[in-house]
Parts: C-alpha cells; structure tokens; sequence
C-alpha cells in the first residue's frame, strides 16, 4: 500500500478493469443514444427494464440491481463517473487485482441499489418506488470510501484548484455534502433528480467491505470455505464406511481396525505377508 504519499501531477494507468468498465459504460451511452435515433420507443422500454426502479426489483427484475450502473443521464454524467472511477479506481486495483477490485466495485452497486430499493418504501430523501435510478454512483463512491480508508494520508490534487488535501478530508467533505443532498431532498421538488440515496448507499458499502470483509476478497473466502467443506464431509463419509466396514467384519468373526480418521491400520504381523510391513493406510 502507498499510505501518506502525494499524488503527482501524472495521470493514473487505464488497469485492465477500470478501462473495461470505462468502455462498457461509454458503449452503453453510445448505443442507447442510437436508440434514441432510431427506435425512441423501444429506447424507452430498454431504459425502463435495465435502470433501477424500487418497485420493479421487488416484483423480481432483480437484475436491476446491477444493469442500472451501466446506464447514465448523458455525457456529462458518464464523463465524471468514469474520471473519478479512473482516478480512484485505478490505485485500488493495482493493489487488490482486476478480479477482487471487479468485485469489490459490484458488491458497492448492488449495495447503493439495495439501500435505494429500501429506503424507496419509506418515502424520504425524494426517492419514490417508481423512481428510476442510474449512474454508476454507488460504485463509485463505494471506491472513494475504501480510498479514504486505505490511503486516508496521501495528499490529492483538487484540479483544477492548486491546491491539495489529504484523501480523508476530501472524502468526509464528499460525504457530507451527499448527506446534506439526501436531507434537502426530503422536500419537495428538491433535489430530487440526483440519487443522493444511492450515494450514500455507495459510501456504506464501501466501508463494510474494507472494514469487515475478509481481506482476500468475498469470492476466495467463499470457495476456500466451499472446500473445507466438502473435505470435511469426505472425511467423515470415510470414518463411517471405515465404522461400518469394522462391523462388517466382526459379523465374519474377523478383526480389522481403523484410526480416527478412517484411516486402515495393518496388524503387526504384516510384515509377514509380503507388504514389507507398510504403514500406509487407504489413500482417498
């Protein structure tokens, strides 16, 4: 980790994912202003199933709880998303890899989504159910989160200002001015066209993943624990057929014995029956 280091004025590498993710929503953006020209109703439906609606995920379109991020307002929009994804996104995924940046970018969207869709039902911050929501927001402000959190020390450029600011603060100051959006918001008409909510959900996100989840990445965790499972009931299928075997051969007046972890122990003569005395017990 590069903690307490101020960022020069050279620009950030495109990592691999970062410039995937910038050409995916760019393509996006592209195609649906095509769309636009061409098919206006069936660029409206398109909008309307992939962005987020509150009241759409709870009937099932559950894939709206990602495809929304792939969706932007305009150029403007997409432009700064992508930028701060650019020059956030690319220091996290030089230190964590394309694959567990890639999904702790999607763990954010779909975190800021969930937080959306709930607090939707509760009729605050200008967010109804039948409100749509895109951006890439949420991903993006969980990435800004986990950079405080990670290189909280190291100074950053507020182009085009020339002036610098240590990453903590300029997160904080990110992340009350979205709270004091959401709190403005609650009224009516105001502010109701930029999703503070999904934001906010973004910045919680970010913060559980960094603070709490384990540090490999939710995906080598869930398989390391999917295998110590299976191993473990692999080991016990064999205890008990070794059990069961042991049984078996008492009912045939003939003794065999097993260790603890099912493995087969010889009788001290075996050496006499031209093993060569092995030790060695079954081989799973």
């Amino acid at each position: 980790m590069y903690r307490g280091r101020t960022m020069t004025l050279s620009l950030p590498p495109f990592t691999k994912a970062v410039k995937w993710l910038v050409i995916v929503n760019a393509g996006v953006l592209l195609l649906k202003a095509l769309l636009d020209w061409l098919t206006p109703v069936f660029a409206d439906y398109a909008s309307y199933e992939l962005a987020l609606v509150p009241e759409l995920v709870v009937r099932g379109h559950l894939w709206q709880l990602f495809t929304y991020s792939f969706l932007h307002a305009g150029i403007s929009h997409l432009f700064f998303n992508m930028l701060w994804l650019w020059w956030f996104g690319a220091q996290l995924e030089m230190d964590w890899g394309a694959k567990k940046f890639m999904e702790f970018y999607s763990f954010c969207v779909v975190g800021a989504a969930l937080v959306t869709v709930a607090v939707s039902y509760t009729g605050v911050a200008g967010v109804r159910t039948s409100s749509q929501t895109v951006g890439a927001s949420g991903g993006i402000f969980g990435i800004l989160m986990a950079f405080a959190m990670l290189y909280g020390e190291q100074e950053i450029w507020l182009f085009p200002i020339p002036f610098s600011v240590k990453a903590k603060y300029f997160v904080a100051g990110v992340g009350f001015f979205t709270l004091i959006g959401a709190i403005m918001a609650a009224g009516p008409r105001r502010g109701d066209s930029v999703a503070y909510v999904a934001h906010l959900g973004g910045l919680l996100f970010g913060f559980l993943y960094v603070k709490f989840l384990p540090r490999r990445g939710l995906g080598r965790s869930a398989s390391e624990q999917y295998f110590s499972m299976r191993n473990a009931f692999y080991r016990w299928k064999r205890r008990r057929a070794a059990k069961k075997f042991e049984v078996y051969m008492r009912q045939h007046d003939q003794e065999v014995h097993f260790d603890e972890h099912g493995n087969y122990i010889p009788p001290e003569d075996d050496s006499r029956k031209g093993n060569g005395g092995s030790k060695s017990g079954w081989v799973n």
